[in-house]
């Protein structure tokens, strides 16, 4: 597994690629924290994450899946899935390997934001239970949707349509929570109860206001196990009908 994990590390690191991605999260959670400070009425700010991370989450959705567009979808497109799948490492391994380079990307585009709550200590106030569990929820939230960018790039060689049908996908997941509560869903209590128990959004909200319940971590663990177990079989299937 430590082999697949550190190829997939090097595809990244040496090249541009993680460090564009992460510039330009940066940039939006800059962006994003900057608007908010320039709209405080008084002189001492406490750092919440929560309009802050509810908003970098909408552009968050169009970098997740650039990152794991390629995940297999590139080993199909360049003939390098065959090297893969006819390596002594298991199926489980590749999965978990691809899927810990994965997180280790993530990790890294979080670790820059460190920066903000240590600058906004000195000049105002950090509520750090908030802090804490806003960047828990973050990393769940994130974690359960590279599983499903995984997921969807083992079904394609084409990286591009990957990432659209992904961003597509996270959208939906996204704003279920809105859709459960319109007008026409309302009028059927089960459906609406079916589809916001899919929701992950006002789990997040949780995190964000400082609370972290066993349900939510339940949920989040729940979905990022069945979606690499649902990778697996992809890859598994693959593999067996390759002979």
């Amino acid at each position: 597994m430590f082999s697949i994990y550190k190829k997939e590390l090097q595809s990244f690191f040496y090249t541009p690629f993680a460090y564009a991605v992460t510039t330009l999260f940066l940039l939006l959670f800059t962006y994003m924290l900057s608007g908010k400070i320039a709209n405080l009425t008084n002189h001492f700010a406490y750092f919440s994450y929560t309009e802050v991370f509810y908003n970098v989450i909408i552009y968050f959705i169009f970098l997740i899946p650039i990152i794991t567009m390629r995940t297999f979808a590139d080993e199909r497109k360049f003939g390098t899935e065959v090297l893969l799948m006819t390596s002594p490492v298991s199926v489980l391994k590749i999965v978990l390997g691809k899927f810990f380079a994965n997180i280790t990307v993530f990790l890294f585009m979080i670790a820059g934001t460190a920066i903000f709550p240590i600058i906004t200590a000195n000049y105002g106030g950090v509520v750090y239970s908030q802090l804490i569990c806003a960047y828990i929820g973050f990393f769940c939230w994130g974690t359960m949707f590279i599983c499903l960018g995984m997921l969807i790039s083992s079904f394609t060689e084409n990286s591009i349509l990957a990432a659209i049908i992904g961003e597509l996908i996270m959208f939906i997941f996204l704003f279920l929570d809105d859709f459960s509560n319109s007008g026409f869903i309302s009028q059927y209590p089960k459906l609406q109860n079916v589809l916001f128990a899919f929701a992950a959004q006002p789990r997040f909200a949780y995190f964000s206001a400082g609370f972290i319940r066993l349900s939510d971590l339940v949920f989040f663990g729940s979905a990022i196990l069945v979606l690499l177990s649902w990778t697996y079989i992809s890859i598994e299937k693959r593999r067996w009908n390759r002979g």
